[in-house]
Protein backbone atom coordinates (compact mmCIF):
# COMPACT_ATOMS: atom_id res chain seq x y z
CA UNK A 1 0.00 0.00 0.00
CA UNK A 2 2.82 2.39 0.89
CA UNK A 3 4.54 1.63 -2.42
CA UNK A 4 1.30 2.39 -4.26
CA UNK A 5 0.94 5.70 -2.41
CA UNK A 6 4.52 6.66 -3.27
CA UNK A 7 3.98 5.75 -6.92
CA UNK A 8 0.81 7.85 -7.12
CA UNK A 9 2.57 10.79 -5.47
CA UNK A 10 5.46 10.56 -7.96
CA UNK A 11 3.05 10.35 -10.87
CA UNK A 12 1.17 13.44 -9.71
CA UNK A 13 4.42 15.35 -9.15
CA UNK A 14 5.62 14.46 -12.65
CA UNK A 15 2.31 15.50 -14.21
CA UNK A 16 2.36 18.78 -12.29
CA UNK A 17 5.92 19.53 -13.38
CA UNK A 18 5.13 18.74 -17.01
CA UNK A 19 2.11 21.04 -16.92
CA UNK A 20 4.14 23.83 -15.31
CA UNK A 21 6.91 23.52 -17.90
CA UNK A 22 4.31 23.51 -20.67
CA UNK A 23 2.60 26.63 -19.31
CA UNK A 24 5.88 28.51 -18.82
CA UNK A 25 6.91 27.52 -22.36
CA UNK A 26 3.64 28.88 -23.73
CA UNK A 27 4.00 32.09 -21.72
CA UNK A 28 7.57 32.50 -22.93
CA UNK A 29 6.55 31.96 -26.55
CA UNK A 30 3.67 34.42 -26.20
CA UNK A 31 5.79 37.11 -24.55
CA UNK A 32 8.54 36.69 -27.16
CA UNK A 33 5.99 36.92 -29.98
CA UNK A 34 4.47 40.08 -28.48
CA UNK A 35 7.85 41.72 -27.94
CA UNK A 36 9.04 40.91 -31.46
CA UNK A 37 5.87 42.09 -33.13
CA UNK A 38 5.63 45.25 -31.01
CA UNK A 39 8.71 46.52 -32.85
CA UNK A 40 6.91 45.99 -36.14
CA UNK A 41 3.64 47.50 -34.92
CA UNK A 42 5.42 50.60 -33.61
CA UNK A 43 7.17 50.90 -36.99
CA UNK A 44 3.93 50.80 -38.97
CA UNK A 45 3.83 47.20 -40.19
CA UNK A 46 0.55 45.89 -41.67
CA UNK A 47 -0.04 42.48 -40.13
CA UNK A 48 -1.22 39.70 -42.41
CA UNK A 49 -2.04 36.91 -39.97
CA UNK A 50 -5.25 36.82 -37.99
CA UNK A 51 -3.19 36.46 -34.81
CA UNK A 52 -1.28 39.68 -35.54
CA UNK A 53 -4.35 41.59 -36.67
CA UNK A 54 -6.40 40.45 -33.68
CA UNK A 55 -3.68 41.35 -31.19
CA UNK A 56 -2.26 44.56 -32.67
CA UNK A 57 -4.75 45.68 -35.31
CA UNK A 58 -3.73 47.41 -38.52
CA UNK A 59 -4.85 50.97 -37.83
CA UNK A 60 -2.24 53.38 -39.13
CA UNK A 61 -0.11 50.70 -40.75
CA UNK A 62 2.06 51.74 -43.70
CA UNK A 63 4.37 48.84 -44.59
CA UNK A 64 3.42 45.47 -46.08
CA UNK A 65 6.90 43.99 -45.71
CA UNK A 66 8.73 43.48 -42.44
CA UNK A 67 11.95 44.43 -44.23
CA UNK A 68 10.47 47.78 -45.28
CA UNK A 69 9.68 48.82 -41.70
CA UNK A 70 12.20 51.50 -40.68
CA UNK A 71 13.86 50.04 -37.58
CA UNK A 72 17.11 50.88 -35.87
CA UNK A 73 20.02 48.48 -36.01
CA UNK A 74 19.54 47.63 -32.33
CA UNK A 75 15.85 46.86 -32.91
CA UNK A 76 16.70 44.56 -35.81
CA UNK A 77 19.35 42.84 -33.68
CA UNK A 78 16.85 42.36 -30.85
CA UNK A 79 14.27 40.95 -33.29
CA UNK A 80 16.87 38.49 -34.58
CA UNK A 81 17.71 37.44 -31.00
CA UNK A 82 14.03 36.96 -30.20
CA UNK A 83 13.55 34.87 -33.35
CA UNK A 84 16.48 32.63 -32.37
CA UNK A 85 14.99 32.16 -28.90
CA UNK A 86 11.59 31.32 -30.39
CA UNK A 87 13.25 28.69 -32.59
CA UNK A 88 15.12 27.20 -29.61
CA UNK A 89 11.86 26.95 -27.67
CA UNK A 90 9.97 25.50 -30.63
CA UNK A 91 7.47 28.37 -30.69
CA UNK A 92 5.11 28.59 -33.62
Amino acid sequence: MRLMSTAVTMLLATATLATTVSLSHAQSCQSLWVERNTYYKDGGYCFKTSRGINYFGNAGCRYDSENAVPLSRSARERIAAISRQEQRLGCN
